[in-house]
């Protein structure tokens, strides 16, 4: 399995893993992570620059990351932009039940949303596996204010052998158990993992954040290298992006939860 093919494949690849998901995903993304994904859509938060004007939240999903944002930054106009519109309308009536009327919410892929108002920062959660990378940074770097900043959260495979096993060991339990309680979910559990093995998402971005102009690019590893944070940051003046080995790109720096 692989997400690097065609806009196709990967339209296809989503829909087959969140067909019919939407109604259980804020419990089942709790639980099946027991809680640390609202650790790590905090640390998320945290990376946004002080007092945004305006922030794009890519692949929204059902609002989870968007209603966050909107928390801290109450002030700040949000646009949250998801594929699709099964979550979308959950995002919809959550922002609803909150009371949050600075949020426009906007059906389509990521990578194609286009605004003549630029952002403070882009953030998205588990889109960059999925997504079309250079056209997203491409697009990110054009939407950017001089300052801005760019931020992609993900799930990564861990590095070292005794990770691994913890790894597989969890995502056999959600194989042979989660599948049973949630069948909708069967799709995720057991192609989501052969998905994360075999995705370079975290080279890939930093290459094409490079190549479209970014500069500041650093890699942030998360809770027992189970995700990561990818950020940079638009340079206040046009600069010229610099040729480099491929292994010389920004020094990781992991900060773990």
């Amino acid at each position: 399995m692989n997400a690097k093919g065609s806009n196709g494949g990967r339209l296809a690849l989503v829909e087959r893993f969140f067909e019919g998901t939407g109604p259980s995903y804020d419990f089942m993304v709790n639980a099946a992570t027991l809680g640390i994904d609202r650790l790590w859509k905090r640390r998320l938060v945290d990376l946004i620059p002080p007092n945004p004007a305006r922030v794009l939240d890519l692949a929204c999903g059902t609002g989870i990351s968007t209603l966050a944002i909107a928390k801290r930054h109450p002030g700040c106009e949000l646009v949250g932009v998801e594929l699709r519109s099964e979550y979308l309308e959950l995002a919809r009536a959550k922002l609803r039940r909150h009371a949050r009327g600075n949020i426009e919410l906007v059906l389509g892929r990521a990578e194609d949303y286009r605004s003549e108002q630029p952002f403070d920062c882009i953030t998205s959660s588990y889109l960059a596996k999925y997504a079309e990378l250079p056209l997203l940074c491409r697009n990110a770097h054009a939407m950017l204010r001089p300052n801005g900043v760019f931020l992609a959260h993900d799930f990564t495979y861990p590095p070292k052998a005794y990770l691994v096993r913890i790894w597989r060991l969890y995502f056999g339990i959600l194989q042979h158990a989660g599948s049973r309680l949630f069948p909708s979910w069967r799709e995720i559990y057991f192609g989501l993992p052969e998905l994360i093995e075999q995705s370079p998402w975290v080279d890939d971005l930093q290459r094409a954040l490079e190549q479209a102009g970014f500069v500041d690019i650093r890699r942030d590893d998360l809770t027992l290298y189970g995700s990561a944070i990818v950020s940079a940051r638009k340079p206040d003046a046009p600069t010229e992006a610099p040729i480099r080995d491929s292994g010389s790109l920004a020094e990781d720096q992991a900060h773990h939860l």
